[in-house]
């Protein structure tokens, strides 16, 4: 009978109840097996899963049921990033509790995954709003306090007057609230920061062990870090006794500098500006620059704004006196908080220059036009050349300046050379209800003490109000503030503060490895039997910061030597968005694809085959209901294939397989192609398309072998010919099984197998010598013209090869053995005659 849609719903709801009664994915260390730990990155609970959910965990579950059937001891494992502000912000939209929203969600979401037939261990199903998760959220806080990592300090942050709430940078729209409208300020706030700076030097070293992540990756990570040899040029400030530090790549162009520019923010800028003329109006950029979000003030698509604040500064190397603006766009996150501005070299500070009318001096000269002039510049000049109006150092290209000019600037005292991070502080603190309670009490008379262990975890409490206005929520609630010191008993006050919920999956990897651990983060020796993770996938989009937060993890639990890995991912996938009409899936633009529909209509494995067939996993895919259409129709086919061609009741002939002729020959060669193809498509490279095409070609094989009368309707088939067609079929349904695991399940049955579950077959393996014809036909050129095709053995001797091609009539025609000038072989390919 036909696969039809009622076939699927059957066959997927039975196999997944299978599954989930037999518990065949769950898992427990094993030292006489090989581990392999797969993981996708943890979802945000939203509820409905969409389609990049859908191609995310796909290419990991086929992943994962590929190495269960090579033997591995397979970890795979699901959970849910589940703090954070979008469940905050849908719970007051819908005027309900953060955590039942949240849990309605998950639990949505969790009987979605199930449909798809994941192969998880659910056993080790978790949340990071779970008590019994982020009560190890606050261990780790509190380790990495006391050893001097985690601290606070005072910074600015996207304020809200009429809310009276921070913002997120995204919250922040066109300098306006996203809920009120009112325009943001800059407020400075007494904030909680981890010192992932400590690890730079780390972190930065050992991206070169990560062999097996994507070239891009361990380039953004290289860059966010952002390590930078240079020179400390000390600039002293006319007539005063402060001196400004600026730090600079390029030394090389010191005589070119003809302003210094100060961040608003800068310690130095008030002083400088007190008593001055231009005080109130550096007061008032001051002001208004502090109402720009950062990123805005980075933006290269902003025009850069800034104020003379009526101070000089001294450039050291030729004593001239250059004037000091502060500028919106240099902040104090970056360097000193100052630079040196040179516009003739520098596109930015050349369209500053421009614009304030500020002086300029060539001192780089251009190699192809060496009469350049300012009066014909209409950009910054940023390439190499040889140094000019730079005194000594004229005629030095300007590369090999570099070095000269730091090192001469350190002999004389203008500087010193220095290394500079661009890598900063974390800043974890979030004024939000829903999130990890930082574990940290205020105790008048003993200070900032942390929550002992025996009192983790510090619970949110649920009679809370969230309004998203008046502050942090916690604030608000005097039960869970008031509580007394843990050194001294005295009254006390707890943290209001949140954790930022990049904390939660930092380390979420670690406690899949033990998740039911009450009294441990996680069992050692679990983490040291499964970790590294083996295999991690997720988006592009995490590039830099969940990544770069696991690894600083990672390396602190090694520190605390709970764990004995540098890194946490050995081999990252970056999988590719799903777009619709060349667009990314998205509700705005009303282009999504629900997954429920097309699980109704068509099936998970449908689903599947055609999301790893469409595109290889680092693309994009765009979606096509045809190839949807054509994935159901081969699932079909291979299902008919299981019901019409294979045999229950044939006999193996005694002593295997005995190939009659060239048909029986062909599909046992097809057979063991597909075999070594597909298996070279998961182990070099996951393309899963190309191993999908190479199951198409086995099974047009098979069907060609049943049409020539080599099956079981031809009445009475031969014993070994059906065994062949049998095996034929059955490499097919097993290479099958990792992208179509349900029907496959079924097909497996059908085919009378006595293995409970497919899932625990083992992968076939092929032969070489099957892969070898026999014979083989090769085209025989004359002057470049097709004269022949001779039917030759694999690798024939020369010799041999030239009398049966010059004893072909066709090459006899035109080819004569004394005329021959060239005889040229391409070996099984081609021969080309010259004459």
């Amino acid at each position: 009978m036909p696969y039809t849609t009622n076939d699927i719903r059957n066959i997927e709801s039975k196999w997944q109840k299978f599954w989930e009664t037999h518990k065949t994915f769950r898992v427990d260390t094993d030292p006489l097996k090989p581990k392999y730990y797969v993981l996708e990155m943890f979802p945000y609970p939203s509820g409905k899963i969409h389609m990049g959910h859908v191609r995310n965990y796909t290419i990991a579950d086929v992943i994962a049921r590929y190495k269960m059937m090579r033997g591995f001891n397979v970890l795979h494992p699901i959970g849910y990033d589940a703090f954070g502000q979008p469940a905050e912000n849908a719970a007051i939209k819908n005027k309900t509790n953060p955590a039942e929203w949240t849990y309605r969600c998950i639990k949505q979401m969790h009987d979605e995954l199930k449909k798809m037939g994941f192969s998880y261990d659910w056993d080790r199903e978790f949340s990071t709003c779970d008590a019994e998760y982020y009560k190890w959220n606050q261990w780790i806080f509190i380790k990495m306090f006391e050893r001097g990592l985690a601290y606070k300090k005072a910074s600015s942050v996207n304020w809200c007057p009429d809310c009276e709430t921070t913002l997120a940078n995204e919250e922040v729209i066109n300098g306006t609230c996203w809920r009120c409208k009112t325009t943001v300020v800059q407020k400075d706030l007494e904030q909680w920061y981890l010192k992932i700076t400590q690890y730079a030097p780390s972190l930065l070293e050992d991206l070169k062990k990560l062999e097996q992540w994507p070239s891009r990756v361990r380039a953004m990570q290289e860059n966010w870090i952002g390590k930078s040899y240079g020179v400390e040029i000390l600039f002293k400030v006319k007539d005063a006794a402060e001196t400004i530090s600026v730090f600079t790549t390029r030394p090389d162009t010191i005589f070119g500098a003809t302003y210094v520019v100060l961040a608003p923010e800068h310690s130095l800028v008030k002083k400088l500006i007190a008593g001055t003329k231009q005080e109130k109006e550096t007061l008032d950029f001051i002001e208004k620059t502090a109402n720009k979000s950062k990123s805005l003030r980075m933006s290269g698509d902003q025009r850069k704004e800034g104020v003379f604040i009526g101070r000089y500064a001294i450039n050291p190397v030729n004593n001239e006196a250059i004037p000091i603006f502060i500028g919106d766009y240099v902040l104090m996150e970056y360097g000193t908080g100052a630079i040196m501005a040179v516009p003739t070299h520098d596109q930015r500070d050349f369209e500053f220059a421009k614009h304030h009318k500020l002086p300029m001096r060539i001192v780089i000269q251009d190699l192809k036009n060496p009469s350049l002039s300012i009066e014909d510049m209409s950009q910054a000049y940023e390439e190499e050349g040889l140094l000019v109006n730079s005194g000594e150092f004229d005629k030095t290209p300007n590369e090999e300046a570099k070095k000269k000019i730091a090192e001469w600037m350190q002999l004389k005292g203008f500087g010193k050379l220095s290394i500079h991070w661009r890598l900063r502080d974390w800043l974890i603190s979030r004024q939000r209800y829903w999130g990890t309670p930082i574990p940290m009490i205020y105790c008048a008379a003993c200070g900032v003490v942390p929550v002992p262990f025996h009192q983790l975890p510090v619970e949110l409490p649920k009679d809370v109000t969230i309004t998203g206005e008046g502050g942090s929520p916690l604030a608000r609630v005097r039960t869970f503030v008031e509580c007394a010191c843990p050194k001294c008993g005295k009254p006390a006050r707890r943290e209001t503060d949140t954790m930022a919920t990049f904390f939660d999956s930092s380390w979420y990897f670690l406690r899949f490895c033990s998740p039911r651990n009450n009294e441990e983060i996680f069992d050692k020796k679990d983490a040291q039997y499964w970790m590294p993770v083996d295999q991690y996938i997720g988006g592009i989009e995490h590039a830099i910061l969940h990544l770069l937060y696991a690894r600083f993890f990672t390396k602190f639990l090694k520190d605390l030597d709970l764990i004995t890995t540098d890194e946490p991912f050995t081999r990252l996938l970056t999988q590719g968005m799903v777009l619709k009409d060349n667009e990314v899936m998205s509700k705005s633009r009303g282009n999504t694809v629900d997954p429920d529909e097309v699980l109704s209509q068509y099936g998970a494995d449908t689903l599947r085959l055609f999301i790893l067939f469409a595109a290889p996993p680092e693309d994009q895919l765009e979606w096509n209901s045809d190839g949807l259409e054509g994935s159901w129709r081969f699932l079909n086919r291979v299902y008919q294939m299981v019901e019409k061609r294979y045999s229950t009741t044939v006999i193996p002939a005694q002593g295997g397989i005995h190939n009659q002729n060239d048909a029986d020959n062909t599909l046992e060669r097809e057979r063991n192609a597909a075999i070594k193809r597909v298996t070279q498509s998961f182990e070099e490279g996951y393309k899963f398309n190309t191993a999908i095409s190479h199951l198409m070609v086995l099974a047009n094989a098979i069907d060609k072998y049943s049409n020539i009368g080599h099956s079981r309707e031809s009445g009475n088939p031969d014993t070994s010919q059906q065994t062949l067609l049998n095996q034929s079929i059955e490499t097919l349904v097993l290479l099958l099984a990792p992208f179509a695991p349900h029907v496959a399940e079924e097909m497996w049955q059908m085919m009378g197998k006595s293995e409970a579950t497919i899932a625990q077959v083992a992968w076939p393996t092929f032969d070489e010598k099957a892969l070898k014809t026999s014979t083989i036909i090769i085209a025989v050129q004359v002057n470049g013209r097709v004269r022949a095709q001779i039917q030759i053995t694999p690798d024939m001797p020369q010799e041999e090869l030239r009398k049966i091609c010059l004893a072909d009539p066709g090459v006899a025609k035109y080819a004569q053995e004394a005329a021959i000038k060239k005889f040229i072989v391409v070996p099984n390919k081609l021969v080309s005659i010259v004459v």
